[in-house]
């Protein structure tokens, strides 16, 4: 070991030995607390990331997961209930193609894989039902790949096929879904209800159902997915007043209005069907006929003429010209013949009102039939129908605005009272610290202190003075000239007057003769000195 590395370590064993007892305490808690943190902190930098090996799983695929896992040797930590499991990040591909390879989980295999399995010896009924679940299966899993969609469900009803009925029936579709981070938007559904319907063949999109797992109703048959008429005026009505206070906050002002929209929306549904039948201009005529009858002859007329109405002979005169003319004649034209089909759903608009209140302490640049232009144009008011809008300027509250901004102002005293305390709580720890290393460093350097007043240094059997010297008075100052070397104290001729009036004590002999000792040879001094001092803490 290098002699500066065992002196240190010396200085530091004697340091450490003139400790009390306190401080050997407070030093073996710093020990141990730094050496907790750092088995602390390894533990936590050595532990393992976990990531999600299967999500959503049954209670069977669950177990068979773990028992998978526990035959691989893998640590595993169970999240959701037991639905999730969570392995280290590095093992989570190789967990994944072991899962694969042993058929887990096994819910992944509905769909178009149950007809694997099929034999050829199976019925017509055990094949129509096979078929239908793994239509189901791939429909399931095709929409729990969407967005917002943990897990679903589907339920075919296809009616059988026979050539006894005249008129089969629809069919019906019915959809669960679990959802996760809220409901799912009108458009979700309506993307939910078209992809079920175009999967099977005859089902319309107004047979298919959707349930959500709050048992609220998203779809229902007959009806599409329009939801109750509840519902349907609650949007309606939100819609067109985010759109109307949108305009009414960019003209008068953010906070200066308010608008509310009532709305009469019809749940019925129906089928309307036209017929127009029109001519096209200077088309030629499909087909045309005509006939003509004349006759000519002369004769005198009958005496007793005629049967009239009641049977009754007419006397028809004298004449001479009995010819007649008879012509008739038939068009047949192009005719243009239209049919129009319209399915009316629910959530028709019967009639609406819009009531709006202004501000008349802030606006005064706008009159309100200027504002019920505005509005009626932005919300489609149709008077045929019976829309109306009213508009009022009046005094706006300012109760709600002045709660608000005193609950604002005491929020923010809250907060500035948190960080004045976090701060204070902060500074007093790193004050104590600091106080605690100032009292530390006092304790050491006063031990320093107190070690070298503790009296002479013991260096030996040096000879002090040689036999015959004069004795010298202690208490008497050595006056010395800066940078001068004292003289030997064996010869007293040489010594300065006021020295050699003077008793010299035992220490003061000591530090002479080590200063001439230095001025002479300083490195075999500091070698001699070295070695007494070693002596001493082996000792």
């Amino acid at each position: 070991m290098p002699a500066q590395l065992s002196d240190a370590l010396r200085r530091m064993l004697a340091a450490v030995r003139e400790f009390t007892i306190a401080q050997r305490t407070l030093a073996i808690l710093a020990v141990l607390v730094l050496v907790l943190g750092g088995v602390a902190l390894s533990a936590w930098l050595a532990r393992p990331t976990y990531s999600p090996l299967f999500s959503g799983l049954s209670g069977e695929d669950a177990s068979a997961v773990v028992d998978q896992l526990a035959a691989d040797g893998v640590e595993y930590q169970l999240a959701d209930g037991g639905k999730t499991i969570m392995v280290p990040a590095d093992k989570v591909d190789s967990e994944r193609l072991s899962a694969a390879a042993a058929g887990l989980p096994s819910e992944g295999t509905a769909g178009y894989a149950l007809l694997d399995t099929m034999g050829v010896t199976a019925s017509e009924f055990q094949q129509n039902v096979t078929y239908k679940r793994a239509i189901e299966g791939e429909l399931a899993k095709t929409i729990e790949a969407l967005d917002g969609v943990k897990t679903a469900s589907v339920q075919l009803a296809i009616p059988e096929k026979s050539v006894f009925v005249d008129e089969a029936s629809d069919p019906t579709a019915s959809v669960f879904l679990e959802t996760q981070g809220g409901s799912l938007s009108a458009e979700q559904v309506q993307a939910i209800v078209h992809l079920t319907s175009a999967s099977v063949d005859g089902l319309k999109a107004e047979n298919v159902s959707v349930v959500d797992s709050t048992g609220a109703l998203l779809s229902a048959v007959g009806t599409g997915a329009t939801g109750n008429a509840g519902q349907q005026a609650s949007d309606y009505e939100q819609r067109v007043r985010l759109s109307v206070q949108a305009m009414l906050d960019k003209v008068v002002g953010a906070g200066n209005s308010t608008v509310v929209v009532a709305a009469d929306v019809s749940n019925e549904t129906a089928q309307r069907v036209e017929e127009k039948y029109t001519v096209p201009a200077g088309e030629p005529v499909l087909s045309e006929s005509s006939t003509s009858e004349t006759y000519a002859g002369a004769g005198a007329g009958s005496a007793t003429g005629v049967l009239g109405p009641d049977n009754v002979a007419v006397p028809t005169g004298t004449g001479t010209d009995n010819s007649y003319l008879n012509e008739s004649a038939t068009k047949n034209n192009a005719i243009d013949k239209i049919t129009e089909t319209r399915d009316i759903p629910a959530g028709a608009v019967a009639r609406q009102t819009i009531s709006v209140a202004i501000n008349s302490d802030a606006v005064t640049g706008i009159t309100p039939a200027a504002i019920s232009s505005l509005v009626s144009a932005a919300a489609g008011i149709d008077a045929t129908r019976g829309d109306t809008v009213t508009v009022q300027a009046a005094s706006f509250s300012t109760q709600a605005a002045d709660t608000a901004a005193k609950a604002l102002a005491q929020a923010a005293a809250a907060e500035s009272q948190e960080s004045l305390t976090r701060t204070i709580t902060t500074a007093g720890t790193v004050a104590a610290a600091v106080i605690a290393m100032i009292l530390l460093l006092l304790i050491f350097r006063k031990r320093s202190r107190k070690r070298q007043d503790d009296g002479p240094l013991n260096v030996g059997n040096l000879p002090v003075t040689p036999d015959g010297a004069r004795t010298l008075d202690p208490s008497r100052a050595w006056p010395l000239a800066p940078g001068s070397v004292p003289p030997a104290l064996g010869d007293a001729s040489t010594l300065p007057l006021s020295l050699a009036q003077h008793e010299v004590s035992e220490f003061e002999r000591l530090q002479a003769d080590i200063n001439q000792l230095a001025a002479s040879d300083p490195g075999k001094t500091a070698d001699y000195l070295r070695a007494l001092m070693d002596d001493r803490v082996a000792g």
